[in-house]
């Protein structure tokens, strides 16, 4: 195990010093005119995405790269991968702040109005934060919020401060936003922080309402607010005609443009040391314990759902092999049959959102829950067949002694059959549990903090991707080895125990 963890990193120490190359047939863009034939990166689901989607007519030609966050696009781009980005102008200064060979081209792409989303049937809600928002904007409050966080000259000059004397005893506001998109949210520390995020405190504070940030992928917002999952979202999103076919708008509360981010002409940039890197990535603000905490939640729900997985497999496992050997159970029978085929027969990340946007819908409870429920019924699915498999695969004399010996089927099943079944599918029901553990990296799209997401928080804040990538699968590769070491020992023992 440690030789190829030393075969790991010296892998990685050669492609961080070897870096990556340019792609000789990029384009050159320096202008919107120049579009027409260009790879364009843009943010899912973003207005960018929406007007970069019109350059993918036949008689422009472009191609369209869609990512989850801009600052994945910015790697991309940085890379050669694609010609420019299109993203918001204030994320996009942030995400170039530190990349020397990256430049926002003067003209504007658009100009565009940000605005909260409310859910459709929550038209009181809508009132009472456009009546509160226009009382902050009259008497210059989000002016100040905004001046705290854009501009040299007044940047952490005039953070918003809670009036003396609020109380919240209207209960909660949960709030839903992307913090990957800063200055309006991103981490600092544990904390979500940034422009709307402010506001959004502002506004709580008006209504007398505490304020639960959850931290979302940005094209899961608007279901997370239609499924009341959330009150309000608030994550630089823009107003528009398709949108407000699902969510309502508050009024607007900033102006923003979108620009393009394409390469500059500076060869001078100096790339940072590998250990520099690693200080950025991993030391500076403590950024490691995302990847504590996230690591922290994998192992929670991974331990959790092969636990509760095994038990569903088991069941839907003997009823299925009772019916094939005794024709019994006709009726369980046949609804495990279809349970096998929904669930072995969709996505897992489908399954999850399906269980917390709509199994769940109107029941606020944990996301950590939501996602054991999810994986271990995904998982009882493949046990299911596994330990099927294993019943199957021991001799049919096997039986025949045990009724011979005057035990009932039930008995002749967990005292002779089982054992060996389960010796068998050891191995299989191993590799499930591996499997299982790398699922959970889907959990960031209802906003739970797993180990990936951990290091995406890392990326959204350093514009890194390579460090936090490579430490998020390295601690797998870790977990994965650590489990065939067990798994091996455990099987070698019940070899002995035959002899």
């Amino acid at each position: 195990m440690k030789k190829k963890l030393f075969s790991v990193l010296a892998i990685i120490m050669m492609l961080s010093a070897a870096g990556c190359s340019s792609d000789n047939n990029s384009k050159v863009v320096e202008s919107i005119d120049d579009l027409p034939g260009a790879s364009i990166g843009v943010q899912l689901g973003t207005t960018g995405d929406i007007y970069a989607s019109d350059y993918e007519a036949p008689e422009y030609g472009s191609t369209v790269e869609r990512f989850n966050k801009v600052t994945d696009a910015v790697q991309a781009l940085k890379q050669g991968k694609i010609d420019c980005v299109i993203a918001d102008e204030q994320p996009a200064i942030a995400s170039i702040e530190n990349e020397a060979s990256l430049v926002i081209l003067d003209e504007p792409f658009a100009l565009e109005d940000y605005a909260m989303v409310v859910a459709k049937d929550n038209d009181a809600l809508l009132e009472d934060i456009n009546g509160a928002l226009a009382e902050l904007q009259a008497d210059g409050t989000v002016d100040s919020i905004i001046a705290n966080y854009i501009g040299d000259a007044t940047k952490g000059k005039s953070p918003y401060v809670i009036p003396e004397g609020t109380t919240y005893e209207n209960g909660t506001l949960v709030v839903a936003t992307n913090a990957a998109f800063k200055p309006y949210e991103f981490y600092e520390g544990n904390d979500i922080v940034g422009i709307d995020i402010d506001i959004i405190r502002a506004i709580g504070d008006k209504l007398h309402m505490n304020i639960e940030i959850e931290d979302m992928e940005f094209d899961a917002i608007i279901n997370a607010v239609s499924s009341h999952k959330a009150d309000v979202g608030i994550a630089g999103m823009t107003m528009t005609e398709e949108r407000a076919k699902s969510i309502n708008f508050s009024s607007p509360y900033v102006t923003s443009k979108q620009v393009m981010i394409v390469k500059g002409n500076n060869s001078s940039a100096v790339e940072a040391s590998f250990i520099a890197k690693i200080k950025q990535n991993f030391v500076e603000n403590d950024r490691w314990i995302y990847i504590l905490s996230g690591l922290k939640n994998t192992l929670i729900i991974a331990l959790c759902a092969v636990i509760l997985g095994v038990f569903i497999g088991f069941l839907v496992g003997v009823v299925r092999v009772t019916h094939d050997k005794a024709g019994k159970l006709p009726i369980l029978n046949t609804i495990c049959k279809a349970y096998l085929t929904i669930i072995r027969g969709t996505p897992a990340m489908i399954q999850l959102l399906i269980i917390y946007y709509v199994v769940f819908q109107s029941v606020n409870v944990s996301k950590i829950l939501v996602a054991v429920i999810a994986f271990a019924i995904n998982s009882g699915a493949y046990v299911a067949e596994i330990m099927r498999g294993g019943i199957m695969s021991v001799d049919n004399g096997q039986t025949e002694a045990g009724r011979s010996l005057g035990l009932s089927y039930r008995q002749t099943m967990i005292y002779i059959i089982l054992p060996q079944a389960i010796k068998n599918v050891l191995p299989a029901l191993a590799n499930e549990f591996i499997t299982l553990i790398k699922e959970t990296s889907i959990c960031g799209y209802i906003g739970l903090m797993d180990l990936t997401r951990g290091g995406d928080i890392i990326r959204s804040q350093t514009y890194e991707a390579f460090l936090p990538l490579i430490a998020v699968a390295i601690i797998y590769l870790i977990i994965v080895e650590i489990l065939t070491v067990l798994v091996g020992k455990w099987e070698k023992s019940l070899r002995k125990s035959e002899r």
